[in-house]
């Protein structure tokens, strides 16, 4: 069976995510096939809007399958790795730009490239399971497939505090932080979806939504908010430093647990795709950086060690962040010149 399942039902195009034991993580075959999808049914006439979700109960999707990403690196072949961001990133901004009603379905863990499939819909469910995170920078990348533009989107500098330190948010946070829009309790889904298939009638998400829970993260902006106001991600580490309460212990051990680099890149990647405010800026931003991470940076090393051995004890190439090179950052960010990523403007 295929690993994604591309079908018409009733008036909605129906994406399925069909890799369950992997979490349903993105492989390149799944993203032409999405993407040839989007292009099929933009113009359309019978199907009214698009509906995505992803097989078994476990994830979404977990993000990109970049096994093979790794093991052309590893032998100095990068262009693997750069053609799948590209890949990916056209697919981002299409789904982002879709000219119709798109609900996805968000179950259990949705991370980095999942953000990219299920967070530009324009109808975002999420249930109890759900758990939505940017965690890029543990394995030396920094947020991407359209994430950072979530991320600068969101209330005050939480954008910034969850880009640099993945923190996973359950349904209220991600509501609240812009990840989603709507909460329907999960054993409510397929009866929701069987509607929707039959009358393609998007209304009736905001009619089968429920007030979700207060955001425990609501609790934290005011402190977020002066704690990621500092200019560079040293001066928002001293002010942690100082801070003796539990929270900044919690949010300093999930900094230092990223790649320095990508941490600092992060931090500075929100910022400015926060001043641009559009899909294609933030891509072209993203590319930049994930272009350069796989032969400067530590995405090799965060792969190797989180992924493929596993022993959790990725050697990064500066070892705190304190140590990173005053240039370090903007030469992962600096225009790519003839390489630049390369985006249908009418996606």
């Amino acid at each position: 069976m295929s690993d994604v399942l591309i079908r018409k039902t009733g008036q909605v195009g129906r994406i399925t995510l069909n890799r369950p034991d992997a979490l349903n993580a993105i492989t390149p075959a799944m993203l032409a096939e999405i993407d040839a999808a989007l292009i099929g049914w933009a113009g359309d006439a019978s199907v009214a809007m698009l509906v995505i979700d992803g097989a078994g109960d476990r994830a979404f999707c977990a993000g990109g399958d970049i096994a093979h990403i790794h093991a052309a690196g590893a032998l100095g072949d990068f262009e693997p790795a750069r053609q799948f961001w590209r890949q990916e990133y056209a697919m981002n901004a299409r789904l982002h730009g879709f000219p119709k009603p798109v609900a996805s379905f968000l179950q259990g863990f949705t991370m980095g490239g999942g953000v990219g499939v299920g967070c530009h819909a324009s109808h975002r469910i999420v249930g109890d399971s759900s758990k939505v995170a940017m965690p890029e920078c543990g394995i030396g990348l920094v947020p991407d497939a359209g994430g950072s533009l979530i991320l600068a989107r969101a209330p005050g500098r939480l954008g910034e505090y969850l880009a640099v330190t993945g923190a996973r948010l359950g349904p209220s946070d991600a509501i609240f932080a812009g990840f989603a829009d709507y909460f329907i309790p999960e054993p409510e889904w397929p009866d929701l979806i069987a509607r929707l298939e039959a009358s393609g009638d998007w209304a009736l998400i905001d009619r089968a939504a429920v007030a979700p829970a207060p955001a425990p993260l609501a609790e934290w902006r005011g402190w977020v908010d002066g704690q990621f106001a500092g200019a560079t991600m040293g001066d928002v580490l001293r002010g942690l430093e100082h801070d003796t309460s539990d929270r900044a212990a919690q949010t300093l051990a999930m900094i230092r647990r990223g790649s320095p680099l990508s941490v600092a890149v992060a931090l500075e990647l929100v910022r400015r795709v926060r001043g641009r405010d559009r899909i294609h800026g933030a891509l072209e931003l993203e590319y930049r950086a994930t272009s350069r991470a796989i032969e400067s940076g530590d995405f090799l090393e965060g792969i190797r060690a989180l992924i493929i051995d596993k022993d959790r004890a990725p050697v990064w190439k500066w070892p705190r962040i304190e140590a990173l090179p005053a240039t370090a950052v903007f030469e992962m960010l600096l225009p790519l010149g003839a390489a630049a990523l390369q985006l249908e403007k009418a996606s």
